[in-house]
């Protein structure tokens, strides 16, 4: 056996652990894919009878590597609103390896990874690391290139940020949680009559323009039409999930974790009164989203 050969099969035992961290990191199966493969080039560019703990330097190179695609990303976005182009967030992770994304995707859950887009790369790599793979704070500060208390204030930063914080009090969160699910397995089944079971008799539904085609009114009201349009959302709505939208339960629509969509949703009781669609880039850069406890 070749010391190459000796070597692969020391990496292949942690290359599991580096796709999900790169994962969550990176919101994308093939940059993820990228990610840890880069990080076996780099093992096999370095000495490894200097490596004591492989596990651990592995996730660290994997982990700057995933900061510096990080940090790539988000200085293409600051171009993209520097030229008043909007941030259409292209998937091209989807289209090789569906199946795979959409695993992913459950795994992580769809709401958190539309989240954590949100923070900014030393966040992410602060809070993935230490909250997810809980990776002391110290070990961290490295990968940042900052002290370790720096890097404690940064995680706790994104927490704050991922959690964020209800407008509303615990039980009213948990019914308009327990309505919006309703509303969400009823527009995947198109069942409209438990559709209707949740929406007020005067409900209306409004849309900024990004988020209706064509021909389609930004305002409509009365619970059976909004109804029978929620019913043809239903192909969309398997990309849906609930989330905290500015401080109350809400609905994001992010295929493959990219979102595209927002529902701000307003209810009485247990029912929905309104809602709105929000796909406007500079809209949705407005709103405060965050992750709803499992």
């Amino acid at each position: 056996m070749s010391d190459l050969d000796a070597l692969a099969e020391r990496f292949e035992p942690h290359r599991g652990h580096l796709r999900a961290v790169a994962y969550r990191m990176l919101g994308s199966a093939n940059d993820a894919e990228d990610a840890v493969q880069e990080s076996w080039f780099r093992l096999t560019r370095s000495d490894p009878a200097e490596v004591r703990n492989l596990g651990a330097w592995l996730t660290t190179v994997v982990s700057r590597v995933c900061l510096d695609l990080l940090r790539a990303r988000a200085g293409r976005r600051e171009d993209l609103v520097a030229g008043h182009q909007p941030d259409e967030h292209p998937d091209v992770s989807a289209a090789g390896r569906p199946e795979q994304e959409a695993e992913l995707v459950d795994e992580v859950g769809r709401a958190l990874l539309v989240v954590l887009d949100r923070l900014s790369p030393p966040e992410r790599i602060a809070f993935v690391l230490h909250d997810m793979f809980a990776v002391p704070f110290d070990e961290i500060a490295p990968v940042l290139g900052r002290s370790p208390q720096t890097t404690k204030k940064l995680g706790s930063r994104a927490r704050l940020k991922v959690r964020g914080t209800p407008a509303v009090g615990t039980a009213e969160l948990a019914r308009h949680r327990r309505t919006v699910e309703t509303f969400l397995t009823a527009s995947r089944a198109g069942d409209i009559e438990a559709i209707l079971a949740v929406l007020d008799p005067d409900v209306v539904r409004r849309a900024d323009l990004v988020a209706m085609p064509p021909g389609r009114p930004a305002r409509v009201q009365g619970a059976r039409v909004v109804a029978e349009e929620i019913a043809v959302f239903g192909t969309r709505s398997r990309h849906a999930a609930t989330a905290l939208v500015d401080g109350d339960v809400g609905i994001v629509v992010a295929p493959n974790g990219r979102l595209q969509l927002v529902l701000v949703v307003e209810y009485a009781g247990d029912v929905i009164t309104g809602y709105e669609l929000v796909a406007d880039p500079t809209r949705l850069a407005t709103l405060e989203l965050a992750d709803l406890p499992t």
